[in-house]
């Protein structure tokens, strides 16, 4: 079995828009076409079981129609988690309502939410949806959107786990993408899972098994961050990693089934 924590896809009417507009920013050609028959598509050709869609809600105004958008994902071989702006005045509202429509977890992306990691109001929303007993994902680390102005950073992120201690945070991109060291100081053995997306091929082989086993296999989920990245390029090449078979085991499904047991 494999499961891949950290996808992306958008309705049929701006998939395409999207898509050009995103691509245009980070000077990447995705590899689907963005929408949901695409990543089942290439989760399949991937020899992936489950892949786990994780929507960004840009602002408050959007909050219903990404979650009714959202609420068609919820079976494999995709699935969806809920998104919220943590700019929402109705937050705690929100967060319940998701948690009523059958949703495990949100996706937060500080870049496009405009807002610091370590902002009370990002604090607030992690802290109320852990107490919810739902998962929180969030970008870390460097975005083509702002590669100027990071918003989350890996002591931003610190200090939010710290103050917050949420149960089930995940930080994508190993905990801060294109920024290696500070994960290495900042994050590596905090309470906190960190997710493969994007950064899996990018990160030296070496380097990317002493930090997964410095900050426990326990706590390291597999994802790709497709259309941005290529599953099956991405799945591949951790099998040929210098793992353990139990360590590949964990990272490949088991410690996101374990993540997932709700569903």
């Amino acid at each position: 079995m494999v499961i891949d924590m950290h996808t992306h896809i958008f309705p049929e009417k701006i998939a395409g828009k999207t898509l050009d507009l995103l691509s245009g920013r980070i000077h990447i050609d995705p590899y689907t076409n963005g929408m949901a028959d695409g990543l089942a598509a290439s989760s399949e050709a991937a020899g992936i079981d489950l892949s786990v869609i994780l929507p960004v809600v840009t602002k408050p105004s959007q909050f219903e129609s990404i979650n009714k958008f959202a609420l068609q994902f919820r079976e494999g071989p995709l699935y969806s988690f809920g998104g919220i702006h943590p700019a929402s005045d109705t937050y705690k509202e929100q967060i319940r309502q998701l948690k009523n429509m059958g949703f495990i977890g949100v996706k937060l992306h500080p870049d496009y939410q405009e807002m610091y990691f370590n902002d009370i109001r990002m604090k607030r929303v992690i802290d109320y949806a852990s107490e919810q007993g739902m998962i929180v994902v969030t970008h870390a680390g460097n975005d083509p959107l702002s590669p100027d102005d990071i918003h989350c950073t890996p002591k931003m992120a610190r200090e939010l786990i710290r103050e917050v201690q949420p149960e089930n945070l995940v930080l994508a991109h190993m905990g801060g993408n294109a920024l290696l060291d500070e994960i290495e100081e900042y994050i590596i053995g905090e309470h906190v899972y960190l997710d493969t997306a994007y950064v899996l091929r990018k990160i030296p082989e070496e380097r990317m098994i002493r930090m997964c086993r410095n900050h426990s296999c326990d706590k390291i989920l597999f994802a790709t961050d497709s259309p941005w990245s290529d599953q099956k390029a991405d799945l591949d090449y951790l099998k040929t990693m210098k793992f353990t078979d139990q360590e590949r085991e964990k990272i490949s499904w088991e410690n996101a089934a374990r993540l997932l047991k709700k569903i």
